[in-house]
C-alpha cells in the first residue's frame, strides 16, 4: 500500500507541476498578445554630427510663389523663405512679430497699422519696406481666382471689388483676341480640372492652380487702382490695412503664406523649374536646387539670426511613403511629414514615441437649408446634431483616423460651447417642435458627394436618426460639380461639406464655413459699450424653451458684427447650428527623438526657425 501511495502521490506531483507550467505558458502567451515588448522609437538612430535637419515633405513643391502657396509642401517651404508682417507660434498658435515687430488697431476693428523692424533685409541686402508689401498684396488681386485662398482678401476694402474687375477685364481682353469660330477653327480646349480627393479621412485640399503654366502668374496689368485698394505705405516703415468687417484676429491672418512679400513683381516665379536664385527675406535662403532635392542654409542677415539654430535644411522629396519610411529607418532622414498611409501602416507606427498624430484643422460637415420647414427650426438643428454618436463614426467607419467634432474649430481651446450629445434631449426638442416622436417629421434629404466612407458615414448617421429619433433619411450621391450645383439651387435637406482652416483666424473661419460673404452685408460699428439685439437673418425666430441650448453672450469688444447683426464667432455658430460638424481629419509624422522644436499642430503651421538637432543624443545601444 505505500508504494501505491508513493506512485500516486508523485503522480500527483508531476501532474501538479505540468499544469503549473503550462498555466505559465499560457499566462505568458496572453501577455505577449495583449502588451507586446517593441522598441520605444521606430527608427533609434544616431543624430547627424552638425546643425543639418534632413525632412521628407513628400515630393517637391510645384511652386515657391507665396501666392500659390495652398498647402504642404508649398507652405512649409514659404514659410522658411519669406517672412510676414506676423508669424503663428506652432506651440501655442498665438500670434508674434514677424517683420512687423508691433501693429495696433482702431477702436471698432476696422484699420489697422503695423510697424515695420528697420532692420529687416532681403537676401540680396536691401531693406525689407512696407512698399514691398503693397507690391505684393496688389499682384494677388490681380491674380485673382489663381491665388491660393483668395477667400482670405475678400475681408480687405476694395479686394473684391478689384478682383471682379480684374476678371471682366481679362474676360473682355480673352473675347477681343479671340479668333472667329465660324472661320474653320476649333474651339479652345477645355482646361483640365483636378480629380476630387478620395481621401478617407481629409476632405479635398484647396491647391494651387497647376493646370496653368508658372508664366500665367507674372504680373498681369488689369485695371486695378491702388488707392481704391484697402491697404497703403504710409511711409517706409508703416503698413495700414482696411477692413470691411471688423476683425480682432487680423494679426492671425496676415501670418498667412499667401501674405507675405516678394522682392519683385512675380517675374522671378515664371517658368517649370523652381528658381534657386530668389530674392527672399525669410530665416532661410536656398543654397541648390537639384535632383536630391531642396538646400536650405541660415541666411546670416536675418534680424532673429541669433535665435536660428539650424545651419542647413535638406528637403528630400520621396516618390512613395515605403520610401521615405525606409530612408527614415536607416537614419537618413530626421522626420517625414505629409504622408499618405495606409490605416494598417498607421496602426503599426501607433506604438512608437516618434510617431506623431494630432488633429488637421479641417472640418467634415453636413449644411443644413435653413431655408425650409421645418430645418428652418433650431431646435429641430439642434436634436438631428446632438443624436448623433460620432465617436462611433470615427472608430466605426474611419478606422479611428479622425476626432469627433464637437465645435466647429479644431485648433480653439477657449470655446464656450462644446455640442453635446443627448439623445433624451434630442428627443425632447424634437418633440417642443412638434414632432413627438418623429411623427409627422418629413423624410430628410441628405445630399452628399460621391465616396464609400461618405456613404458609409452617410448610412451610420441615418441609423442614430432613425434608432433615437424615429426619423427616416433618404441619402442622393452625386458627383462633386453636381452636388455643388445642388447646393446653389437649394434642392436639398442637408449637404455633405468639407472645409479647411488655412488660417487660425476665427472670423474668416467662419466665414468660409459659413458661406458668408463680408461684402454681402453692411457693417454694423462694434461698440464695447452697447448691447447688439438686432434680428438676423441666420437666427431663428423660434421661442425660447427649457431644453434649446441659451444664445452665448457676445464680447461686444471682440466680436466682428456683419449684416443685421451676424456674430462671426463660433459659439454663436454652435447656437444656431446652420452646420453640424462630424468629425475632423488627423494628419501625422515621424520625427527622430533628437529633433526638437518641431511641433505638430492642427493648423500645420511649422517654423524651421524653432528647429534644432541634439548632436549629443544616443541611441540606448550606444
Amino acid at each position: 500500500m505505500q508504494a501505491v501511495s508513493g506512485r500516486t502521490n508523485s503522480a500527483r506531483s508531476r501532474f501538479v507541476l505540468a499544469f503549473i507550467g503550462y498555466a505559465l505558458l499560457i499566462s505568458a502567451s496572453c501577455t505577449q498578445i495583449k502588451k507586446p515588448v517593441t522598441e520605444p522609437f521606430y527608427a533609434e538612430t544616431s543624430p547627424p554630427p552638425r546643425q543639418e535637419f534632413r525632412w521628407s515633405n513628400g515630393k517637391l513643391p510645384q511652386s515657391l510663389d507665396p501666392a500659390l502657396a495652398a498647402a504642404p509642401p508649398e507652405t512649409d517651404l514659404v514659410r522658411a523663405l519669406y517672412e510676414g508682417l506676423t508669424e503663428v507660434d506652432p506651440v501655442t498658435l498665438e500670434v508674434k512679430p514677424g517683420v512687423a515687430e508691433s501693429w495696433s488697431r482702431s477702436e471698432d476693428s476696422r484699420v489697422w497699422t503695423f510697424k515695420l523692424r528697420s532692420n529687416a533685409r532681403w537676401s540680396d541686402g536691401r531693406t525689407v519696406t512696407a512698399h514691398d508689401f503693397v507690391r505684393a498684396w496688389e499682384r494677388l488681386v490681380r491674380l485673382g481666382e489663381k491665388t491660393a485662398h483668395q477667400n482670405l482678401l475678400l475681408n480687405i476694402e476694395g479686394v473684391s471689388k478689384a478682383i471682379t474687375a480684374t476678371a471682366v477685364s481679362k474676360e473682355a481682353v480673352t473675347t477681343t483676341d479671340q479668333p472667329n469660330q465660324s472661320a474653320n477653327t476649333s474651339p479652345p480646349a477645355p482646361k483640365a480640372k483636378a480629380s476630387p480627393s478620395n481621401s478617407a479621412a481629409v476632405p479635398p485640399e484647396p491647391k494651387a492652380d497647376t493646370d496653368h503654366p508658372a508664366a500665367e502668374t507674372g504680373p498681369v496689368k488689369p485695371p486695378v487702382k491702388a488707392e481704391d485698394l484697402g491697404f497703403a505705405a504710409l511711409d517706409e516703415n508703416t503698413f495700414v490695412i482696411r477692413l470691411v468687417v471688423p476683425d480682432p484676429d487680423l494679426p492671425q491672418l496676415v501670418a498667412g503664406p499667401i501674405f507675405r512679400p516678394i522682392a519683385g513683381d512675380g517675374e522671378e516665379f515664371e517658368g517649370e523649374k523652381l528658381n534657386p536664385g530668389l530674392t527672399t527675406n525669410g530665416p532661410f535662403r536656398i543654397d541648390k536646387i537639384d535632383e536630391a532635392g531642396i538646400k536650405l542654409v541660415r541666411f546670416e542677415d536675418h534680424w532673429n539670426k541669433d535665435a536660428i539654430r539650424l545651419e542647413s535644411v535638406l528637403v528630400v522629396p520621396m516618390e512613395s511613403p515605403e520610401a521615405a519610411l525606409e530612408a527614415y529607418k536607416a537614419g537618413e532622414l530626421d522626420a517625414i511629414t505629409n504622408m499618405d498611409l495606409s490605416p494598417l501602416v498607421l496602426k503599426i507606427l501607433s506604438p512608437f514615441d516618434d510617431f506623431r498624430k494630432t488633429t488637421h484643422s479641417a472640418l467634415n460637415f453636413y449644411e443644413v437649408n435653413t431655408s425650409r420647414a421645418p430645418f428652418s427650426d433650431r431646435r429641430v438643428r439642434e436634436a438631428l446634431s446632438i443624436s448623433i454618436e460620432r465617436e462611433r463614426l470615427t472608430e466605426g467607419e474611419t478606422d479611428g483616423l479622425t476626432r469627433p467634432a464637437l465645435q466647429f474649430l479644431p485648433y480653439r481651446r477657449d470655446v464656450r460651447t462644446k455640442l453635446a450629445q443627448d439623445k433624451t434631449k434630442a428627443q425632447d426638442l424634437l418633440r417642443e417642435a412638434g414632432f413627438p416622436d418623429g411623427k409627422g417629421f418629413p423624410v430628410i434629404r441628405l445630399l452628399i458627394n460621391r465616396n464609400d466612407l461618405q456613404l458609409r458615414i452617410a448610412r451610420s448617421v441615418a441609423r442614430m436618426w432613425k434608432q433615437n429619433l424615429n426619423l427616416e433619411t433618404e441619402i442622393t450621391l452625386k458627383d462633386l460639380a453636381d452636388v455643388e450645383k445642388t447646393r446653389k439651387a437649394g434642392d436639398y435637406d442637408l449637404v455633405r461639406r468639407g472645409v479647411v482652416y488655412p488660417t487660425s483666424n476665427n472670423a474668416v473661419n467662419m466665414m468660409a464655413l459659413l458661406d458668408i460673404h463680408p461684402d454681402a452685408a453692411a457693417v454694423a460699428p462694434v461698440r464695447p459699450d452697447q448691447p447688439v439685439s438686432v434680428p438676423s437673418p441666420f437666427r431663428s425666430t423660434e421661442p425660447a424653451n427649457s431644453n434649446s441650448a441659451e444664445r452665448p453672450p457676445a464680447d461686444q469688444k471682440d466680436s466682428p458684427i456683419i449684416g443685421d447683426g451676424v456674430i462671426l464667432s463660433e459659439d454663436e455658430a454652435l447656437y444656431e447650428l446652420r452646420a453640424i460638424p462630424l468629425y475632423f481629419p488627423t494628419s501625422y509624422a515621424l520625427i527622430k527623438p533628437y529633433v526638437s522644436g518641431f511641433e505638430m499642430n492642427s493648423l500645420d503651421v511649422l517654423l524651421l526657425s524653432s528647429v534644432a538637432i541634439d548632436s549629443d543624443w544616443k541611441p540606448k545601444g550606444e
